[in-house]
């Protein structure tokens, strides 16, 4: 029995571990540097961050969804979807599916102006998902980004 809620601080240790598992899966297990007690106060602490769903099954959690609010100086309000993780051997199974609908109603609820989100471009399954919503995909925009080293080794 496949439940959607809000995610709660108790449930950072299996967000955690579905996040270690899909840095194992995008082939970068090593790049994770966050920890649940990181989790803990950007998402639950004096000025939260991001806030999640999880997709819970017989009182495990197998999935999440975790977003945050950002703003775009055209367009206001916008949500950031940054990632949905389902279980491995679960995949398939509509679990994703019903964890991004959430996100979406979300957004409408809200009324955001925008609901972005990244997908690798290796990750054919996801964008052949993503691509049953009929969202833009923006070949024009660049990612750009500094890792906390890079940083560091800025001085002004």
């Amino acid at each position: 029995m496949l439940s959607i809620r809000k995610g709660k601080k108790d449930d950072l240790p299996s967000v955690f571990a579905l996040v270690k598992e899909l840095a194992t899966y995008e082939k970068a297990p090593n790049e994770v540097t966050n920890t649940i007690q990181m989790m803990e106060k950007d998402g639950f602490g004096e000025n939260p961050i991001f806030e999640f769903y999880v997709a819970e099954d017989i009182g495990k959690i197998v999935g999440i969804a975790l977003y945050y609010f950002s703003y775009s100086t055209w367009k206001g309000k916008c949500i950031h979807l940054e990632d949905i993780i389902v279980t491995e051997h679960l995949r398939g199974k509509g679990i994703g599916k019903r964890l991004f609908e959430q996100v979406i109603k979300v957004a409408k609820n809200t009324n955001a102006q925008r609901l972005t989100w990244q997908v690798l471009d290796w990750n054919t399954p996801a964008i052949e998902f993503y691509k049953k919503y009929n969202p833009t995909l923006d070949s024009e925009w660049i990612d750009c980004k500094f890792t906390a080293q890079q940083l560091k080794s800025i001085h002004f």
